[in-house]
């Protein structure tokens, strides 16, 4: 499991107009700035909480684990799909873009404050407009959250407001 700075990630190269995520846009100056990328043919997001990130004193706050699992989710999608197109992060055109179709978490343990959360994904196809990506999150190399995510390509009526 690779737990080093992750150096390109498929969220460096979503457009300006779709980089306000909360928890994965780099635009969003208050947002978590969940980052994803291959880790061979899985991915993979690492993130250090803050502070504020606290359920109790020690532990992490199961909202951030969701919102991890998430927008991983999105993320591996994204990276599967524009590999499938037949590109990698920082080559080719503009990725594909996915929102939460749903979204299920399952709490295995506490997850400690102030270590690493490691997100690795594995991606299924499942329709050409809908994939599932199935996370574990680790701390301290142990899995403390299981989440999956149908990720579905973002609609049409998304880009229709601007």
């Amino acid at each position: 499991m690779v737990t080093e700075k992750i150096i390109h990630a498929i969220q460096d190269d979503y457009p300006s107009d779709f980089a306000w995520c909360f928890g994965c846009g780099r635009l969003n100056e208050s947002g978590h700035h969940f980052r994803t990328t291959w880790d061979g043919n899985n991915t993979i997001t690492t993130y250090i909480p803050n502070k504020e990130h606290t359920a109790i004193p020690g532990f992490v706050y199961g909202g951030l684990i969701a919102s991890l699992i998430d927008c991983h989710g999105t993320g591996s999608a994204s990276l599967a799909l524009h590999r499938e197109n037949g590109y990698e992060p920082g080559v080719g055109e503009e990725p594909p873009r996915f929102v939460t179709g749903s979204l299920q978490v399952d709490f295995l343990k506490p997850t400690p404050q102030d270590v690493p959360l490691v997100a690795t994904g594995t991606i299924e196809k499942i329709h050409p407009k809908k994939w599932k990506v199935l996370t574990e999150v680790y701390a301290d190399g142990v899995v403390s959250a299981r989440g999956e995510v149908l990720a579905v390509i973002m609609p049409e009526s998304f880009t229709r407001n601007k």
